[in-house]
């Protein structure tokens, strides 16, 4: 049922992406965007992405959302896209993702998880699912904890506030709903449905408060087999926020970046089924294409507070590499998903 809802809601990005018409919101469309600048626009950010998640991994033997899993999830989008990517720097990715979740396994099984809690175990469940990774034994622990875990609220909830990637109980939840989906197992059925359930009252019943609420909220209602009138209605207040450059603020105070922007172009696409030449999708992109730096980047200034001690992953822009790394990811896969796969052209 979840995998025909997807499907129904997923529809194919067209070949060319043209606009000759305002946004939805009378956001203005910055003429045609080209398959040709945005592939460009996609090779640029390949050795950025991969010197970072690469070097991360020799500094930190822990998996982090912003330098394993934004890469990985990028990376390996486009490569179904024919863009040559290090297939061996994904392998890496992958295993020192599994790695990390293992060693943790015998809490997981206790359901008192790892540092970073949900949401740590829950991207990197996502990552794993990106790269085709198996469900063994490690995985079924973790979706263990996420049944577990947390049992006394409606919702799961991040165990720190670093905003925007990591603080919205839209976001923690989304992820292990996902992971329910993708990596529970059969003997976890009855109590995952059970925790789904009530998580479905409250993401319905839950009024979003930024721009990170919204795009998680959108992307659970597949998980929670919400009605084609709620998926709109979480459409149109995404499509109501687009600013007069094209893009999206993380909160109605702050200007449009390329975090905000690409997370929700990309929960637009794949969760609100719009296509690559929807006015608001074409200028949405066109925002991005024309914020990336020449280094292929794109830079995001951080708001949240350290909680590590900092460390040079490789990645530019000093000691906002974490929230930029992680926007460049999102913005990969948001230009990405206006393009064919590799044989649909």
């Amino acid at each position: 049922m979840l995998t025909l809802w997807l499907l129904l809601w997923n529809f194919a990005c067209t070949p060319s992406v043209l606009a000759d018409e305002p946004g939805t919101n009378g956001a203005p469309v910055f003429g045609e965007l080209s398959r040709e600048e945005v592939r460009t626009a996609i090779q640029n950010a390949i050795a950025p992405l991969q010197q970072g998640s690469a070097r991360s991994a020799d500094e930190r033997k822990c998996f982090t959302c912003h330098n394993q899993a934004l890469p990985v999830m990028a990376l390996t989008e486009i490569a179904k896209r024919g863009f040559p990517v290090d297939q061996e720097n994904l392998r890496r990715q992958l295993q020192h993702t599994w790695d990390h979740l293992a060693k943790g396994k015998v809490d997981y099984q206790a359901g008192k998880g790892q540092g970073g809690q949900v949401m740590t175990a829950g991207y990197a469940m996502w990552t794993l699912d990106a790269g085709d990774w198996k469900a063994d034994e490690t995985t079924a622990a973790v979706t263990h904890y996420f049944i577990e875990y947390q049992k006394e609220m409606s919702q799961w909830s991040a165990s720190n506030q670093r905003l925007p990637s990591q603080g919205s109980s839209f976001t923690t939840t989304y992820v292990a709903l996902r992971a329910f989906s993708h990596y529970g197992t059969d003997e976890q059925t009855d109590r995952i449905k059970a925790r789904r359930d009530i998580a479905a009252k409250w993401i319905l019943e839950t009024e979003p408060h930024d721009a990170e609420d919204r795009v998680f909220q959108l992307r659970t209602l597949p998980y929670i087999e919400a009605g084609s009138d709620v998926v709109q209605k979480s459409v149109d207040a995404l499509l109501s926020r687009q600013r007069a450059d094209g893009g999206w603020s993380q909160t109605d105070e702050m200007s449009s970046d390329a975090y905000a922007t690409a997370t929700v172009l990309t929960a637009l696409q794949e969760t609100g089924g719009l296509s690559g030449d929807h006015p608001a999708i074409v200028s949405g992109c066109r925002y991005l294409i024309h914020s990336q730096l020449a280094d292929g980047t794109w830079h995001v200034v951080t708001r949240a507070k350290p909680i590590q001690v900092f460390y040079e992953s490789g990645f530019p822009h000093g000691k906002d590499q974490f929230i930029s790394i992680t926007a460049t990811g999102w913005a990969t896969l948001a230009l990405a998903a206006t393009l064919p796969t590799s044989g649909a052209e």
